[in-house]
């Protein structure tokens, strides 16, 4: 018999912190003495990481909006996660980075079109980063359910990585395949739930021989193959100095005669035939009730200790779904008179919201020069639209912390966007945004709803003009 294979997954993401009006990551005081948390992160993890080789070894995805500001902001970083994809190719014939919907939504909660759309984008965003195709695809908070499966299996998406517990049967093997509609399937990797809690927790962090040991006792249950995912984050930021012991976790599984590494396109492709699993749906890797926690007061929250409530989570998702369906109404009756092909440059954005000529590219390329400015509005309308659903908004403890700030502002920005194009549209899509914001409650009683806190944040210098009674 061989050696047990390890793969070693971290799930690397930022939400998108930038100011949709300048493109540029707002100050952020919390994130001090650095200027925004991206900054603050990149010193504490990613540099580390990149500095050491990470990526050679570690299986990761790297979300697209992370991605997009380490290109623009920190290339040599960029190119060490590019780079560690190519050792990887050339190690294993399958490289280690594995693809990421554009924005950090919630899929399940999706329509089936945003499903696509989210996917495809990741996609074509991966591609054009990676310079091949993506074999799996990481999904936000492994939130799943069987229809996310079936549009990664329709985008060829050969598999996704699951907790233990999103499954009714976890195969012994650490590779199961779900059963999806029209006689197709998918594979399904189950990471090794005690092992990476103990990681992302700390627990195995204090020594290098603990994390080790605690792999190779792992891997000697018989299991070809034992899996460890958590966030990328974990390893520096999360825990000081945790970079180093992913390092020398590495350097001794390198010379280990008991394990090897590998990642989780090669392990499904050295694998025979694989059990069918039952998928438990919908579930997520960091809410104990399914995928409430995005949409109702479930109880899950960052600080449990602190008499807070979360019951505008609801109003706030059902403001904007309600708003969303407005906007893709105005696109609809805009967008033809201004674009040949609508559908197509919509899927032409996966491609360009990364890119460094961004959608002004886009713009130039399939726009008349007299509707340039009006197609440009529509392309940053699409994006933000889709931007306003990032999933961190409700992930955290207040309606008015600087996640749900943050899409508040993707709102705020395509209702502006749209202002230019058809203005009474737009005033009655911000007056029933903000009335549908009044119904979710701040824990800040002065502050008293997300109407307000969208009111204080955007009613002025931000090219939003927010009734004085809102």
């Amino acid at each position: 018999m061989g050696r047990a294979t390890v793969v070693l997954h971290g799930h690397f993401y930022q939400p998108p912190r930038e100011d949709p009006w300048t493109d540029r990551v707002r100050r952020e005081p919390s994130a001090a003495p650095f200027e925004n948390w991206n900054e603050r992160i990149a010193s504490e993890c990613y540099e580390p990481l990149a500095r050491a080789g990470a990526f050679d070894w570690l299986s990761f995805d790297l979300g697209p909006t992370l991605a997009r500001w380490l290109e623009g902001e920190r290339p040599d970083i960029h190119e060490r996660f590019v780079g560690g994809d190519r050792a990887s190719r050339d190690r294993l014939g399958h490289g280690n980075a594995v693809a990421q919907p554009y924005h950090h939504i919630i899929l399940p909660l999706a329509s089936r079109r945003e499903k696509e759309t989210e996917v495809r984008w990741g996609l074509r965003d991966f591609e054009r980063r990676f310079g091949r195709c993506a074999e799996g695809m990481w999904l936000p908070e492994t939130a799943v359910d069987v229809a996310t499966l079936e549009v990664l299996e329709a985008e060829g998406v050969a598999f996704t990585i699951l907790a233990p517990h999103q499954v009714a049967d976890a195969p012994d093997g650490g590779i199961g395949r779900v059963r999806l509609g029209g006689g197709r399937e998918i594979a399904v990797f189950i990471y090794d739930g005690e092992l990476s809690h103990g990681v992302a927790f700390g627990a195995l962090l204090d020594g290098r021989d603990a994390w080790f040991e605690a792999v190779r006792s792992a891997a000697g249950r018989g299991a070809p193959l034992v899996a460890l995912a958590t966030d990328g984050e974990t390893f520096g930021h999360h825990h000081g100095g945790a970079n180093r012991a992913l390092m020398q976790v590495i350097s001794r599984v390198r010379r280990s005669g008991d394990v090897k590494i590998g990642n989780f396109a090669s392990a499904l492709a050295a694998a025979g035939d694989v059990p069918f699993v039952t998928l438990e749906e919908p579930t997520s890797w960091s809410c104990a009730h399914g995928v409430e926690r995005w949409r109702s007061a479930c109880g899950c929250r960052m600080a449990p200790h602190l008499d807070s409530q979360q019951h505008w989570r609801r109003p706030l998702r059902e403001a904007f779904e309600a708003l969303a369906a407005g906007l893709d109404e105005a696109f609809g009756i805009l967008a033809p008179s201004r674009l040949s092909e609508p559908r197509r440059t919509l899927a032409a954005l996966g491609g360009a919201l990364g890119d460094p000529s961004g959608l002004e590219g886009l713009a130039a390329r399939v726009a008349r020069e007299d509707s340039r400015d009006d197609v440009l509005s529509l392309l940053e309308l699409a994006r933000d639209r889709a931007a306003m659903f990032t999933s961190c908004a409700w992930f955290f403890d207040d309606v008015a912390g600087i996640e749900a700030t943050q899409v508040l502002g993707y709102a705020a920005h395509a209702i502006d966007r749209l202002r230019r194009l058809a203005p009474e549209r737009a005033e009655a899509l911000e007056a029933a945004f903000i009335a549908d914001l009044a119904k979710a409650p701040a824990n800040d009683a002065d502050l008293g709803s997300a109407a307000v806190a969208y009111e204080r944040a955007f009613s002025s210098g931000a090219g939003v003009q927010i009734p004085a009674d809102a």
